[in-house]
């Protein structure tokens, strides 16, 4: 799964606060979270609806973003990084899948938001040409009940969910890794 791009800013989607932590929304933040620990690096707040880390990858500084904004107005805070120079192509966001079975993850280069709230936002303020790392967190039975079954903890378990954040982890590690 290794991809040709240049890394300068990995953003984890999810929304603010202890009530959120563990929902299936969060997801991009457990693994931005994870990788941080891992790194060593700790959170710091930018301004009001912005918290980052630093970390570094091949001699080159890469932030680490999680927008304070809550999901839907995600893109708002990223305008942080049109100001630092960072094109859309040199962004990864981590997020939550509905589309994807629990588990699975996949990276992609551009494309639509799929009625993803905070992908629309990230869109309205970048463009769409950024990099995704989708996370399947599964579909409930009926479209009217996406919205509450995103913001609803996971269900199979926390063991389930710190390996699928692990091997998100790994894989931006990979990424980080790759000759661009």
């Amino acid at each position: 799964m290794l991809f040709k791009m240049s890394l300068l800013a990995i953003v984890g989607l999810g929304n603010p606060g202890s009530r959120f932590r563990y929902t299936r929304h969060n997801i991009g933040f457990q693994v931005l979270d994870a990788l941080a620990q891992q790194q060593g690096v700790s959170w710091r707040s930018v301004h009001s609806n912005l918290e980052l880390a630093e970390i570094n990858s091949n001699n080159q500084n890469v932030l680490l973003l999680k927008p304070q904004t809550f999901m839907n107005s995600s893109g708002l805070a990223l305008s942080y990084l049109l100001k630092k120079g960072v094109k859309a192509e040199d962004i990864l966001v981590v997020h939550d899948e509905l589309e994807l079975p629990f588990g699975q993850i996949k990276c992609r280069q551009g494309g639509s938001a799929k009625g993803h709230n905070g992908l629309k936002s990230i869109i309205a303020t970048l463009g769409p040409d950024f990099w995704r790392m989708r996370i399947g967190i599964g579909r409930p039975e009926h479209a009217g009940d996406v919205p509450d079954y995103v913001l609803q903890n996971f269900t199979e378990g926390m063991v389930a969910v710190d390996e699928i954040v692990q091997r998100a982890v790994d894989q931006v590690n990979d990424l980080l890794l790759a000759p661009s």
